[in-house]
């Protein structure tokens, strides 16, 4: 009995301890999973009325796009029957354009063409003229008849022509106003002291000059203080400078001229070599025309001033300040090899020694043509086909002498590309009458 009660109590309390710690939790659980179930099945439901509202919207979104599809289709039709008619439009227009443009094609190509053909018939034209004049003045007396032609069309000019004579300067071009001044009373001084000069005294004044213009080529310093204007009172010590340079190296005559040129005043001190240099050059000038030789001369400075301009290389080799001056004069002398008389020799040593800077052919012509000019003269440079008659050169220099109003000597130079007539040039002024250039004239004007 015992025993029973003893268990009765144990399942009591078991059942106790159920009811009062397993139990809650359990009913707990139960009821939060009865709560889940229903939030489920609320969900499921709200799940449920959203589908039928989805497909409710999906029905109608269908028939929006049905609707909307038939639309742009009726658009899409609208749409290309008015591109198609713009592209028909257009397509006229461009076929329309297309031919008015090859119209106008057409009719530039046969206007291109028209022009081509003239040209060609003008230029053919002209070869065959110039085929026909080049078989003509093959025949002398043809070619003298070109002269001839441009002699009369000359004297026609100059009876047109009022000319006033003008004087020729003294030598100085490119000077300014001051030292064309000064060179015009240095030049004058030599002359007045020339007619007491024999030849030979003539011939040492020209190479002490020479000398002295070389030394002050060199001396820079030396050339500007003799070069610079000073007062009267300052003039002696200039004088007294010369002397002390160049009074034991050079003879009295070239000493005078010295003194006379560094009391002188002078716009820039390279303009005193100038001086010097050209009363060097007029010494020997004076000692060929007292020789009976100045015409000899004249003739072979122009003749070397030509060889020089047809032979650069020898007139750039002559011009090469970086060889010693008395080399390039040697190669001088061996190019000349006796062909020039002494004064011409010594006129072209010493032109060569005093280039600075200067083309050797352009100094030689500059000499050429001052010994001209000692006679009151210009010189025109004449180019022929073929040489002209001693007439023709006589009437030549005749008629250009009425034109200029001075005496005018002529040298001339054969080109055989002029064909016939005459260019003649005196300074900066050209006279151009010849075939070849009235052939190019006539081939400019072709038409186009």
């Amino acid at each position: 009995m015992s025993t029973f009660i003893g268990q009765l109590i144990g399942f009591a309390v078991i059942v106790f301890l159920v009811v009062k710690f397993v139990v809650p939790p359990v009913r707990t659980l139960m009821a939060k999973q009865q709560d889940a179930v229903r939030q489920q099945l609320a969900d499921s439901k709200t799940a449920a009325d959203k589908l039928v509202e989805a497909e409710g919207a999906h029905a109608k979104a269908i028939e929006d796009a049905k609707a909307d599809a038939a639309h742009i289709a009726e658009e899409a039709k609208a749409d290309a029957v008015q591109i198609s008619k713009q592209l028909r439009e257009q397509a006229d227009a461009e076929v329309e354009r297309i031919k008015v443009h090859g119209q106008e094609q057409i009719l530039l190509q046969r206007q291109q063409l028209i022009r081509q053909l003239r040209g060609d018939l003008g230029a053919e034209s002209v070869n065959r003229a110039g085929d026909l004049v080049r078989s003509h003045v093959s025949d002398p007396a043809a070619q003298s008849a070109t002269v001839d032609r441009f002699l009369d069309e000359l004297s026609q000019m100059a009876g047109s022509i009022n000319t006033e004579r003008r004087p020729l300067a003294a030598g100085g071009a490119g000077l300014h106003a001051a030292s064309r001044e000064s060179l015009a009373e240095q030049v004058k001084a030599f002359q007045a002291n020339a007619v007491s000069l024999d030849s030979l005294t003539l011939n040492a004044l020209a190479d002490d000059l020479t000398a002295v213009a070389e030394v002050l080529v060199k001396e820079l310093v030396l050339r500007k203080h003799l070069s610079e204007p000073v007062d009267a009172s300052e003039q002696a010590a200039k004088v007294a400078l010369v002397d002390s340079v160049f009074g034991s190296k050079i003879g009295r005559p070239a000493l005078e001229v010295v003194r006379t040129a560094v009391t002188a005043r002078w716009s820039a001190s390279n303009d005193l070599i100038t001086a010097i240099e050209h009363i060097a050059r007029l010494a020997l000038l004076e000692r060929a025309e007292r020789d009976g030789q100045i015409d000899d001369v004249e003739d072979q400075l122009f003749r070397v001033s030509r060889i020089l301009d047809s032979e650069p290389q020898l007139s750039t080799l002559l011009g090469n300040t970086t060889s010693p001056a008395a080399d390039r004069v040697a190669l001088l002398k061996n190019v000349l090899a006796g062909r020039s008389n002494l004064i011409v020799t010594s006129l072209l040593a010493q032109t060569v020694r005093l280039l600075r800077g200067k083309r050797a052919d352009v100094a030689v012509l500059e000499v050429a043509e001052l010994a001209v000019a000692r006679r009151d003269e210009s010189v025109a440079h004449v180019k022929s086909a073929a040489p002209i008659s001693d007439a023709q050169s006589t009437r030549l220099a005749q008629v250009l002498g009425q034109i200029y109003g001075r005496t005018i000597a002529v040298q001339l130079d054969v080109d055989p590309e002029l064909l016939g007539g005459l260019v003649v040039n005196i300074g900066d002024e050209e006279i151009d009458g010849s075939l070849s250039s009235r052939l190019s004239a006539a081939a400019l004007h072709l038409p186009n």
